[in-house]
């Protein structure tokens, strides 16, 4: 059976973007977005896709969760061994894109990584389920396994050896991207969506603009 894709069509009607209407902040307006789409009870408001580069300068991209805007960047959390790990230690630029499709809206953040101060780390580390740290310490992220059974295995030594306090691996911790270009996309009618795009000057301020959908 073969999929009609070209066939589906959505018109996007429900809201409108100006550059005029937009705060002069860029991480201001992504942190206003981002408390509209939590209020609208959007699913999982803080997924967002992460894209890295890797050696060979092809591009992988998996979601992530959004766990804090401090001092205009953004966090998240990771094993450092994994493969997002290795190539943001090879090259720290990163894409980030949030998509919120109950409000019609996309995100799109560009900048560079930085690994958190491990006293960050540390404290987030400890906010986490018990069960959570226990899976930082027996997951080898995106390393092959022989199968689940010993990835459970895994686990179970690491909570008898961890019984009620679990520290924070050497090999995991947060990254904060600082962004240097952020995009917010509206949905609107007959695809001619409106698009305001802030890139960030050599003063640290940022310049604002409409885009072509």
């Amino acid at each position: 059976m073969s999929l009609n894709l070209a066939d589906i069509r959505l018109e996007y009607t429900k809201k409108e973007l100006s550059p005029e209407e937009c705060l002069d902040d860029a991480v201001a307006q992504l942190e206003a977005w981002l408390e509209e789409a939590m209020h609208s009870e959007v699913h999982e408001p803080t997924a967002m896709h992460v894209a890295t580069v890797g050696k060979d300068g092809r591009p992988t991209g998996r979601i992530v969760l959004l766990k804090g805007v401090e001092e205009g960047e953004l966090q998240f959390y990771t094993n450092y061994l994994s493969r997002k790990g290795e190539q943001l230690g090879d090259n720290p630029a990163v894409a980030i894109t949030f998509f919120w499709p109950e409000l019609e809206r996309q995100l799109r953040v560009e900048g560079v990584a930085r690994r958190l101060p491990p006293e960050v780390s540390d404290a987030y580390f400890k906010s986490r389920p018990y069960t959570s740290r226990l899976g930082a310490w027996a997951s080898e992220q995106s390393h092959e396994i022989p199968s689940k059974a010993e990835l459970v295995k895994r686990a179970a030594l690491f909570g008898l050896k961890h019984p009620v306090s679990v520290p924070r691996p050497d090999h995991w911790g947060g990254y904060a991207v600082k962004p240097d270009r952020i995009e917010f996309w509206q949905g609107r009618p007959s695809r001619l969506h409106d698009r305001v795009v802030y890139t960030l000057e050599e003063g640290g301020g940022w310049r604002k603009a409409r885009l072509a959908p």
